[in-house]
């Protein structure tokens, strides 16, 4: 007897097509969940990170909101946004603008005697920014810190203190050397302009220094090493308050 092929029946195929859409859509919305927690997991990193670097945990942030009101909370998280993201692929000498802008722009500027009842006060960025105010030394720590933060290389950085001739008392600026025996740029709160020191007859170098020494600079150029920078007590005081700060 002959036997011939039955083929399937219709329900069989709409069988199979069904458990196969099923089966598309569940590996498409497991793919999906698994992006969804990489992400998660990617920005929680970012958070921890941030935490970790500028000292701005959530506790830290809902303190200072509590404080010194919402808008020191937005000013820290606007610091924060500087340091994780405008500076991203962006040169030394773009990093320079980026933060002298930021904080040019967005700091206000008050004598120690009036912001913190004494005459000679270092504060952390954190401080500076939460406060809404301090002085040129205020302003030269937190770009000094905030560049640190986004990569430039502490060696060519220097905190200056020098005399700014037009207004016949001490001044402090940041300068950056691009290389060793390069002539440096000045960042300073008086002028939004980065120039070259050369140009800013305006100052006459001190001393300078950094985390790595203590230079003193009659001159333009980067002066001579008399011993480390934890030689200046408010230098001292103001790492202990940084560090304090993330605990």
């Amino acid at each position: 007897m002959q036997k011939y092929f039955s083929p399937p029946s219709f329900a069989l195929f709409d069988h199979t097509r069904l458990f196969c859409s099923f089966f598309v859509l569940c590996y498409r919305f497991i793919k999906r969940q698994l992006v969804i927690l990489v992400l998660l997991f990617f920005f929680t990193a970012i958070g921890w990170l941030t935490a970790d670097v500028l000292g701005l945990s959530e506790k830290l942030l809902n303190k200072i909101s509590e404080t010194y009101g919402e808008a020191a909370k937005d000013r820290l998280l606007d610091w924060q946004a500087v340091v994780l993201y405008d500076g991203v692929d962006q040169s030394e000498e773009q990093k320079l603008e980026t933060v002298n802008t930021f904080f040019n722009k967005n700091a206000r500027f008050v004598d120690d005697i009036d912001h913190w009842k004494t005459e000679d006060y270092w504060a952390t960025p954190v401080e500076f920014l939460s406060t809404n105010g301090g002085d040129c030394e205020d302003f030269s720590i937190a770009k000094y810190f905030t560049l640190k933060e986004m990569g430039v290389p502490v060696e060519k950085m220097r905190i200056m203190y020098v005399k700014a001739v037009e207004l016949n008392q001490a001044h402090m600026v940041l300068t950056y050397y691009s290389s060793p025996d390069a002539e440096p740029v000045v960042l300073d709160n008086l002028i939004n302009e980065i120039k070259l020191a050369s140009s800013r007859t305006d100052l006459v170098p001190v001393y300078s220094f950094n985390a790595d020494g203590l230079w003193i600079s009659k001159e333009r150029g980067k002066g001579r090493r008399v011993g480390n920078s934890d030689r200046i007590k408010l230098w001292r005081d103001l790492g202990l308050r940084i560090k304090n700060q993330a605990n």
